[in-house]
């Protein structure tokens, strides 16, 4: 089955925790502390594939974690950094954020990309020494790895993108002129996904042509699988819109050209100004009149108008040659930017929130987690490691906001069910 859209989950490891060591040897008195660093979480990085086809593979597998960093040791000796997750995704895959719909990256080219960043290591005691604090008895947590929900979302690259009704013989037509081997039937909807076909015009010159499944009426909508089959035109540099002279089906080529071009400006105002050259297909199951009629329309509204019978490859050198030309007029595949995080979700990591709620004579220190990594490393027992913990307290503004709360001297603060008198 074609899958060309998965949601899967992401975690970056998380970054090791620094070490409490002290230098013991023979002969030296005071060692000093010598606890190493944490090593750095690994990454989670995305690299296109060309022998991937599908995103089938994430149907099965959605949750990807990278190892987290080894902790520090004694001796300053920092622990070892994890090993980046590599993922690998079709070519043209684009990667969303879930949540905002952010583009984070677009995977087209050999270039990895750092998807989720690993966790720094945590520095370990031999950074908390100072003249005055010489033997520190506490270090940092490792920093928590990137996690987040991302949606890969699939568009093909390709310069030319057939499109039209079912059954118009674009199957046909890109068989003939590429190496592609599309199913080719007598019946609607032959192709259920799109196919891809290089088309070689001589030594060193080549271009891609898709074929896009056939669109019908509603698609730009998401009628049947349109949104699925739009999402792949739009890379495509140049639309071939291969209509059925004949009218086999019993409609009319105009009205087919003119409803699958309204369900491109449904779906994007770009496609709708998209260049486009016109196939008239099935030249031969209808008179030269009617060919005429429907030539001389296209050509009246500024179109490219070839006859062609892709069944016996009549006409399509001529096509092929027109097509490599115009593109060699036209701008190179569009490459989606990656749109950088708003500027508001980077101050909110930044800041160190918090409340203060007074209940029962009682302040509590609420939503601020953040200040449980640093908890975790403070020693209780150790009046150096209380210290550090009090300059946290006064640097992040917390003692000022519960003086304003009003707290006196010998007053109860609570922090995550860790109570202490409160000193002025």
């Amino acid at each position: 089955m074609f899958v060309d859209i998965a949601k899967i989950h992401l975690k970056a490891g998380n970054g090791g925790d620094g070490a409490v060591s002290f230098h013991r040897e023979k002969y030296v008195a005071a060692g000093g502390p010598d606890g190493g660093d944490g090593g750095r979480g690994g990454n989670i990085v995305f690299k296109a594939d060309s022998n991937l086809s599908t995103l089938a593979d994430f149907r099965y597998k959605r949750k990807y974690a990278a190892q987290s960093g080894e902790k520090g040791g004694g001796g300053r000796c920092s622990g070892k950094k994890a090993p980046d997750l590599t993922v690998s995704v079709p070519v043209g895959t684009l990667v969303k954020d879930s949540e905002t719909g952010r583009i984070i990256a677009d995977i087209s080219d050999d270039e990895p990309v750092i998807i989720a960043k690993g966790g720094n290591g945590g520095w370990g005691n031999q950074h908390f020494a100072t003249p005055t604090r010489q033997v520190p008895r506490f270090a940092k947590k490792g920093n928590p790895g990137e996690e987040l929900d991302v949606t890969l979302e699939l568009k093909l690259l390709a310069d030319v993108g057939l499109i039209g009704f079912p059954n118009v013989g674009k199957s046909t037509l890109i068989s003939v002129v590429s190496e592609a081997k599309p199913k080719i039937a007598n019946y609607h909807f032959t192709t259920l996904t799109p196919v891809l076909g290089v088309v070689r015009m001589g030594e060193g010159s080549s271009f891609v042509m898709a074929d896009i499944p056939g669109l019908i009426e509603g698609a730009g909508e998401g009628v049947g699988l349109g949104h699925e089959f739009l999402r792949h035109v739009e890379r495509c540099r140049l639309l071939l819109h291969v209509v059925d002279v004949s009218g086999s089906e019993g409609r009319d080529p105009i009205d087919d050209f003119n409803k699958i071009n309204k369900e491109l400006a449904v779906f994007s105002s770009e496609l709708e100004t998209r260049p486009q050259i016109i196939v008239g297909n099935k030249c031969d199951l209808t008179e030269e009149a009617e060919v005429k009629r429907i030539s001389d329309y296209f050509t009246e509204k500024g179109y490219k108008f070839f006859p062609v019978m892709a069944a016996i490859a009549e006409g399509t050198d001529e096509l092929i040659n027109y097509v490599a030309s115009a593109l060699a007029k036209l701008p190179p595949i569009k490459r989606y930017e990656a749109e950088p995080k708003p500027v508001e979700d980077l101050t909110i990591k930044k800041k160190r929130d918090f409340t203060i709620r007074k209940c029962d004579g009682v302040y509590f220190v609420e939503d601020c987690e953040w200040i449980m990594d640093i908890m975790n490393t403070v020693d209780p027992e150790d009046y150096e490691s209380l210290q550090y913990f009090e300059r946290v307290l006064r640097s992040s503004g917390i003692i000022s906001a519960l003086k304003a709360a009003g707290i006196n001297q010998g007053d109860t603060v609570s922090v995550y069910d860790v109570e202490f008198e409160f000193v002025m």
